[in-house]
């Protein structure tokens, strides 16, 4: 399937390009990036990701999408199915990862924004999540721009997280499509 691709006024949320792979390997290597990660991203694991993502969006159509401004690669922002157990999946998860510079001018908010659009009018997803570690507070306030909302009863251990880890507890967030009734 041919990967969908997003335009919003300032950014292109598109399939991943060879050219991405370099950026992305910085984006992940970088310790503020990664701050709330369990580690950064060697060069292998980065190439990794960066396979997972662009195989799901030709598997799917949609998934984590590579976002541009002006031709220059930013990070991503999309969609994934939770890949772990919880008391609130299945799910799917909207989430995004931006360079530090691309930090502070709205680029998540408006990408995440076209991918709600996208998950809502397109998937007729019923509900979609994201999640963060506790102290993530730049991630926690782009989805309270998104209009997702919180019940601290919904907060977990990430099981990806080493018990132990100060990142370990997260804050989970959900936003219900319109007309949408949650269990």
């Amino acid at each position: 399937m041919s990967p969908v691709i997003l335009r919003t006024e300032r950014l292109v949320l598109r399939e991943w390009r060879a050219a991405d792979r370099d950026p992305w390997a910085a984006m992940s290597a970088d310790r503020e990036v990664m701050e709330f990660f369990p580690s950064t991203l060697d060069r292998a694991a980065a190439d990794a990701a960066f396979d997972r993502f662009s195989a799901a969006l030709d598997e799917r159509g949609w998934g984590l999408w590579a976002v541009e401004h002006d031709g220059t690669f930013l990070g991503f922002t999309g969609l994934n199915p939770v890949g772990f157990d919880a008391h609130f999946t299945p799910a799917t998860e909207i989430g995004w990862r931006l360079r530090r510079d691309a930090w502070g001018h709205g680029f998540a908010t408006e990408a995440a924004r076209a991918a709600l659009r996208f998950a809502v009018d397109e998937l007729g997803l019923p509900e979609i999540v994201s999640f963060t570690s506790l102290g993530n507070v730049r991630s926690r306030a782009v989805m309270e721009r998104l209009g997702m909302t919180r019940d601290p009863g919904d907060d977990f251990d990430n099981p990806r997280v080493a018990i132990g880890s100060p990142l370990r507890r997260h804050v989970l967030y959900r936003l219900a499509a319109p007309g949408s009734v949650l269990p």
